[in-house]
């Protein structure tokens, strides 16, 4: 099965991965040309008209080279015949011949979990979710809005050298997209944070420090900063920040090609997905 994307068919994929998932052909366009790059989107044709989607996103992780799968979609007329199914089985046949160790995913929602552990996916990057308040401290200090491409690859290298690493093209896409939505980044020496603002509360989708006590005083900043009381912390299941505190929740999926490799305490997020 031929269904490596040709350049010539990225406008007609921009304009499938928009009827199925909203936005501007401008973000589609970024998804497929940056994000995940020619050479890297995948899909199936049916009398010379693409009927699906699949870009697989380069990523490392624990050494090995891999793919994040983003952007998987088919036209209506095609879904439930089984052509992503089959999408999927050649692309990854196509990955492992490069050399792919896996595959990761963010399943969009529930029901999905259990259509993708048919297709040799299993679970795992289990996050863990807690509220806590935010003590008001006056001497609370970060530098905000400071953190680039580079920092942040320096950042997770870091604190958390055992997550899913995108390349310096993909972390563009995903600062660019949260940038653009709002999001503020904070850093002190013993820490790092990005979070939204919802109202009087922060969203915090990536918080890590050396210590629970670092962790507050970067909380406490962004309440000098914002004056939200409260905060969501989305943290990954095996961070040891505020244990016992909040609930696992399943995140997403891998699978190997050829032989696993444990993944028990990996990270993964900032994925440019829905969630963000």
């Amino acid at each position: 099965m031929d269904c490596l994307a040709r350049r010539e068919e990225f406008p007609a994929l921009a304009q499938l991965f928009v009827d199925s998932f909203g936005g501007t052909l401008q973000f589609a366009r970024t998804v497929l040309e940056e994000f995940a790059g020619e050479g890297n989107v995948f899909t199936a044709r049916q009398d010379g008209v693409c009927t699906a989607l699949l870009c697989a996103v380069p990523v490392t992780l624990r050494g090995r080279k891999g793919v994040y799968y983003y952007g998987l979609t088919t036209r209506p007329d095609q879904r439930g015949s089984g052509v992503m199914t089959a999408l999927m089985d050649a692309a990854g046949e196509e990955l492992a011949r490069r050399g792919a160790a896996f595959a990761v995913l963010i399943p969009a929602n529930a029901p999905l979990f259990a259509f993708y552990a048919k297709r040799g996916f299993e679970k795992a990057f289990s996050k863990r979710v807690l509220h806590r308040s935010v003590r008001n401290n006056l001497w609370a200090q970060a530098e905000f809005d400071t953190v680039t491409v580079k920092g942040l690859q320096a950042l997770r290298q870091k604190y958390v050298p055992e997550a899913v690493e995108l390349d310096a093209k993909g972390y563009t896409a995903v600062l660019t997209d949260l940038y653009s939505m709002g999001v503020t980044s904070l850093c002190t020496d013993h820490g790092y944070g990005l979070f939204f603002k919802k109202g009087s509360e922060m969203r915090f989708v990536e918080l890590f420090a050396y210590s629970d006590h670092a962790a507050e005083l970067l909380l406490e900043a962004a309440r000098q900063k914002t004056g939200a009381e409260s905060a969501v912390l989305e943290l990954g299941e095996s961070q040891t920040l505020f244990l016992g505190e909040g609930a696992p929740r399943d995140y997403g999926m891998i699978r190997f090609f050829g032989q696993h490799f444990d993944v028990q305490d990996a990270y993964m997020r900032l994925m440019l997905d829905d969630e963000e």
